[in-house]
């Protein structure tokens, strides 16, 4: 996106098009300190001057937050009011969040319900366990990409292959910043995800995390591969306290929630 785009894409939705690429990558801080100005502007492929002035217009309506000491830009209060609001989708992710509430009071390990959206994986509820060292490598409403970590790996793999190599190649260069990921390390992860239906990631995001996800519809399908998964059900544990022992554990307990839910949904 430039100012250089095309008359026929000067409207409405164009401004609409970039604010919401604005929002997206404030909300992208799970790793690092909230971005500046030119870090927004370079990110969204727009001017300064543009990247202000859009800025500007979102937080003189609260969507946005401006922090003038440090010079960041952070989510602001009414992205949280409006995210209140009860819809019919909301009410339906609603089994999904006591599932992930019951996983962890049964595992004692942080777990996560992520949500697709574009070419991230969203925060949206976090359960925590009861163990001594407990791993929390991103919050609720932080976003990630798409193959970072293992919930975002099960939503990733639940996508077609087409859609998985656009994905890649708009983010390949992004994994650089973590421990152990390149695109084709990904698409390996992706082969295994859809093989055993669970995705694993020792220590490829974070050197020091275990993560293992599976991708659940809003219905509590567990389907692999299908697009319904636009959800998945993940924890998050301290690498050297994992064995094969556990790790069949927690797969047991995370397909026992799912299909929980799913039976819940059918009745």
């Amino acid at each position: 996106m430039s100012d250089t785009d095309p008359p026929a894409s000067r409207d409405g939705t164009q401004a609409v098009r970039r604010a919401a690429a604005i929002l997206q990558r404030i909300a992208q801080v799970s790793e690092g300190a909230p971005p500046s100005l030119r870090e927004i502007s370079a990110s969204v492929g727009l001017p300064r001057s543009t990247a202000h002035r859009i800025l500007k217009c979102l937080a003189d309506t609260g969507l946005v937050a401006y922090d003038a000491d440090r010079r960041h830009y952070e989510v602001g209060p009414l992205c949280y009011e409006l995210g209140l609001a009860v819809s019919e989708r909301v009410l339906d992710m609603a089994p999904l969040c006591a599932a992930v509430d019951r996983v962890a009071a049964r595992t004692n390990v942080t777990t996560y319900l992520m949500r697709r959206s574009g070419i991230h994986a969203v925060c949206i509820h976090k359960a925590e366990g009861n163990a001594v060292i407990r791993v929390i490598p991103v919050e609720v409403g932080q976003r990630r990409f798409l193959g970072v970590g293992a919930g975002a790996t099960a939503l990733l793999a639940a996508l077609d292959d087409d859609a998985i190599e656009r994905i890649l190649g708009a983010i390949g260069s992004e994994f650089d910043r973590y421990a152990d990921l390149s695109p084709d390390i990904v698409r390996e992860a992706v082969a295994a995800t859809r093989a055993t239906g669970f995705s694993v990631s020792r220590s490829r995001a974070y050197r020091s995390v275990f993560g293992l996800g599976h991708a659940v519809a809003a219905g509590g399908s567990g389907a692999v591969g299908s697009r319904a998964a636009e959800f998945a059900i993940s924890i998050a544990v301290h690498a050297p306290e994992v064995d094969e022992a556990r790790i069949d554990g927690w797969k047991t307990v995370i397909g026992e929630e799912i299909a929980r839910v799913s039976a819940s949904s059918a009745g």
